[in-house]
């Protein structure tokens, strides 16, 4: 647990002693409920147990609802109000360069007039960077708690481009891959990549309307701060058609691939029909002649023997030089 007191005009930190686990939920509490005037206190949580969410939960008046949403961490992309409290859901994205994977988590946002709650699930934490923003520019903590939210929506969104870079580029690799001359089945990398992109729209495309509205002329923050969320939505949007295109990229990689794997069967076959050819001539003079008549022609000629070796090979050289004429071996 960590806790950080803001103070909205000078933008000064400073930070609440949480090391003591057992006291950290009684501290925390504690200076939420004697903040000063133009004070407002962060608190952050990563994977928490159920009963150190609901201890805060129950004096910072929060819903059970929206309690539950933070604890089970398997919520879409959402906002809701509860109250004089709004509570955000967001996915939080990041790329594993060695595995291609996109790997996600959860930032549950907690917004109330005094306080911000965050609860974080997964490796990924954006408050790190969001703390680390808001230390840089300490302007934007005039805004009160929204500023804290606008800080994880912006290093989230900037996460969400940075992954997007990430797919585009196995894309591409794969792209080579199928319209190399070498033969190779992709078919595999090319599924699993497209279930990574899913998993990324599934994060992105429900938070596109609730920035939307973060935006409008109903946002519940001053309008300082529209421009700032403006600027994230434009951001997010951006990635949202990104991951929109790698997904249509992939079918047509994936349609592409397959249609070239059908052409590799189809010169197969005709090399395969083409020596069938071949070898039918030959087939079928010695199946002629081993039917072992007693009144057969040039049975008895001595140069038959060599005659009927010298057609089968005649015919089958002519066949193998029209077939290679056309490209058929």
């Amino acid at each position: 647990m960590e806790c950080v007191i803001y103070q909205e005009t000078s933008g000064a930190a400073r930070h609440v002693d949480c090391s003591q686990a057992d006291a950290a939920c009684r501290v925390v509490l504690k200076n939420v409920a004697d903040l000063g005037e133009g004070e407002f206190a962060w608190v952050h949580l990563s994977d928490p147990a159920e009963h150190e969410l609901v201890a805060l939960a129950d004096e910072l008046g929060l819903h059970p609802l929206a309690v539950e949403d933070a604890v089970q961490a398997h919520e879409r992309p959402k906002r809701e109000r509860y109250g004089d409290v709004l509570a955000v859901a967001l996915k939080t994205l990041w790329y594993v360069e060695e595995t291609s994977q996109v790997e996600t988590g959860e930032m549950m946002v907690f917004l109330g007039p005094r306080f911000v709650l965050t609860v974080r699930h997964g490796p990924s934490d954006p408050a790190v960077e969001a703390a680390r923003r808001l230390t840089v520019d300490p302007a934007t903590v005039s805004c009160g708690p929204a500023s804290v939210l606008h800080a994880i929506l912006d290093v989230t969104v900037d996460t969400y481009t940075k992954a997007a870079r990430g797919v585009r580029d196995d894309l591409t690799e794969l792209e080579r891959c199928v319209f190399s001359p070498e033969r190779g089945d992709v078919t595999d990398q090319v599924y699993f990549l497209k279930r990574e992109v899913l998993e990324f729209r599934d994060a992105i495309q429900p938070l596109v309307p609730v920035l939307e509205e973060f935006t409008g002329p109903r946002a519940p923050w001053p309008e300082d701060l529209l421009p700032y969320f403006r600027d994230v939505a434009d951001h997010l949007h951006r990635a949202d058609t990104e991951v929109r295109s790698l997904d249509d990229l992939l079918g047509s990689v994936l349609d592409a691939h397959l249609a070239r794997v059908g052409t590799w069967q189809n010169d197969d076959m005709r090399k395969i029909s083409a020596w069938a050819a071949i070898l039918a001539i030959p087939t079928m003079v010695a199946g002629v002649y081993g039917m072992n008549f007693e009144h057969m022609p040039e049975l008895g000629w001595s140069f038959g023997y060599p005659l009927a070796l010298g057609v089968m090979a005649a015919a089958a050289g002519m066949l193998y030089r029209a077939f290679r004429r056309n490209g058929w071996l």
